[in-house]
């Protein structure tokens, strides 16, 4: 059974600041909120191409600060799931917010309105680069709000960034620590990229601020990756995911945007299993990987089984459907 989310982008909506790194009508595509008409539409479209009878669906209002709208306003796009959810070809409703905007009423508002999952902005749990951000909201904030959010029985997530104005590879470990000493079940993990019309570009312009390289951005990904999986918190993704317009009309400046980005992380992932277990001398080596992964572990653009064609004279890669997904089994004559 799959997981599928309908996305409904509400860019901005409601979001008392604007971090240094955003400009979400860029990012989206989306010029405005749609009108909650339009989200039965948005749904629609998607459930045609989505086997709801044998998968988990959710409606997921992303990019905005739902919870900072006023309760009304919440109520009106929260009410549009019902039928969905009576119908039972929609799961529940997932929504991302600010950990500044959480409280027990609002939570209890959430529970009473099928919502199921809330994910939070945290994007980093240091208080100076948080500050450097220009989030208006400290740590101490993000795990009060975590925590109200796991002992009220949501799914919680807890999004980060990497590579933000003052931030280290240390500090951003440190952050990934805490999130999964908070519990959170689910994370995502965005590097920070220098869009146009924001503070972060000025910044960038003036020579006061220089991006992660693709390839930095991609290997602390993997770390990041590797680390959360090792601790059970589900990573649903890596790398921003921007509308076309975003990748192909100049909205970007700078730092580490890759169309297949993730990709490109789960090859360093793959590709840091693979040294743990291959052996220093052999001739011919088979890997084994689960079917959903062998693609992962050949690697994007085959930049795995090249590598490991330099040191063995023969390497076949193998399906293996009794392999765990996080699985890899080697072996070599």
């Amino acid at each position: 059974m799959r997981h599928y989310n309908i996305p409904v982008f509400i860019p901005e909506l409601a979001c008392p600041f604007r971090c240094v790194y955003c400009n979400q009508y860029n990012i989206s595509g989306t010029c405005k909120a749609p009108e909650p008409k339009e989200v039965n539409g948005i749904i629609e479209k998607h459930l045609q191409t989505i086997d709801y009878m044998n998968n988990d669906v959710e409606i997921a209002f992303f990019g905005g600060s739902f919870t900072a709208l006023p309760q009304e306003q919440q109520n009106v796009y929260l009410e549009i799931a019902k039928p969905w959810i009576d119908s039972r070809k929609i799961k529940g409703i997932r929504i991302s917010t600010r950990p500044d905007y959480i409280d027990e009423e609002i939570l209890q508002n959430l529970k009473n309105n099928h919502v199921t999952a809330i994910e939070l902005g945290a994007q980093s749990l240091n208080d100076k680069v948080l500050s450097l951000a220009g989030r208006g909201h400290n740590a101490a904030q993000i795990e009060r709000a975590a925590i109200m959010i796991r002992n009220m029985g949501f799914e919680t997530g807890l999004q980060m960034m990497t590579g933000l104005p003052g931030d280290t590879e240390k500090s951003t470990m440190e952050t990934a620590h805490r999130i999964i000493e908070l519990g959170a079940q689910t994370t995502r993990i965005y590097p920070t990229l220098v869009i146009e019309d924001t503070d972060l570009a000025e910044l960038y312009q003036q020579g006061k601020y220089k991006p992660q390289s693709l390839e930095k951005a991609a290997d602390l990904c993997a770390w990041l990756y590797l680390l959360f999986q090792t601790a059970g918190v589900k990573v649903l993704r890596m790398g921003l995911h921007p509308s076309e317009n975003f990748y192909e009309g100049g909205s970007l400046i700078a730092g580490p945007f890759h169309p297949a980005f993730g990709e490109i992380a789960m090859t360093r992932v793959w590709n840091y299993r693979l040294k743990d277990i291959i052996p220093e001398r052999a001739e011919k080596l088979i890997v084994s990987a689960h079917p959903t992964q062998i693609n992962a572990v050949i690697g994007h653009r085959k930049t795995n089984k090249e590598w490991l064609l330099d040191k063995f004279r023969y390497v076949e890669f193998k399906a293996e459907p009794g392999l765990k997904k996080e699985q890899i089994h080697v072996d070599f004559y």
